[in-house]
């Protein structure tokens, strides 16, 4: 688990780097996901290099498209893409390397960045599943402030209409979004309780950023045979710096050079203490 723990701060160093090689990213939301997608990458989605191609493998969509940079640090260490190419060309004219996933990339299932679209997409991956009695697990990340869009209350619905027990829904619950607090935007209602009226399972992880929860959750998520489940991890927006930790104005702020050598340091200070 302090490998994990390790390498989710690793990660975010290569996406702190990324932003910086392509002037620009989400960069709050990229922190606040790093565990779950590290857990999910390198604990529990059966999905690799030898299997990409084979129709049994998990699939994932990270609906909450913005955190690119994250995915790609993931994508990379996990040897789908090249760090050192993705650093030379994102957002550069013309490069596959773009703000958002681009699925003419190895191991990107989906286009995502409209928001909302991810998860009415794992239903049907899902289903499909079902009816062609595949083995895959589908996995689906969220924002919190995503939870808006009413596709997903509709996708929400058909998930426990067709008891898809091989579906897991993700949230990223950092409870920051581009226009500020998600409780002042639209966000008052609890989540747990609102997506358990819709006849989902539901686990809340109180630390979205502790792998060992994490770990746990997901593994009561597979067991669970009834129908689908949805984590709703609480996490920090831009984890792991004082600099950006619980800051709205850090969605998508460009650190300068003084700000990337703080957050830098912070990282590796963090890394060093696990």
């Amino acid at each position: 688990m302090e490998n994990l723990s390790k390498l989710a701060y690793e990660l975010r160093k290569d996406a702190l780097d990324i932003i910086m090689a392509g002037k620009g990213g989400h960069i709050g939301g990229d922190m606040s996901v790093m565990e779950i997608l590290t857990v999910l990458y390198f604990q529990v989605m059966n999905v690799n290099l030898t299997n990409i191609k084979d129709s049994d493998h998990d699939r994932f969509i990270l609906s909450k498209g913005h955190a690119m940079e994250a995915y790609y640090a993931v994508l990379a260490k996990k040897g789908f893409l090249d760090l050192n190419d993705i650093k030379e060309k994102y957002g550069k004219p013309l490069s596959p390397y773009i703000g958002h996933p681009n699925n003419k990339l190895l191991g990107i299932e989906m286009n995502s960045g409209s928001l909302g679209h991810g998860l009415p997409v794992g239903v049907g991956l899902a289903l499909a599943g079902k009816m062609d009695k595949k083995s895959y697990r589908v996995y689906v990340v969220m924002g919190d402030g995503e939870m808006a869009e009413g596709s997903i209350w509709e996708a929400l619905m058909a998930g426990n209409q067709y008891s898809l027990n091989n579906l897991c829904a993700v949230i990223d619950e950092n409870k920051l979004q581009i226009s500020g607090p998600t409780s002042q935007v639209m966000g008052k209602a609890d989540l747990a309780s609102r997506i358990r009226g819709f006849g989902w399972n539901v686990i809340k992880v109180e630390d979205g950023n502790d792998v060992n929860q994490l770990i746990s959750a997901f593994k009561l998520a597979e067991d669970y045979k009834a129908g689908p489940t949805c984590l709703v991890c609480e996490t920090i927006k831009g984890k792991g710096s004082n600099v950006m930790e619980n800051k709205a104005s850090w969605h998508h702020h460009l650190p300068s050079e003084e700000e990337y050598s703080r957050i830098a340091g912070d990282f590796a200070i963090k890394e060093r203490e696990l």
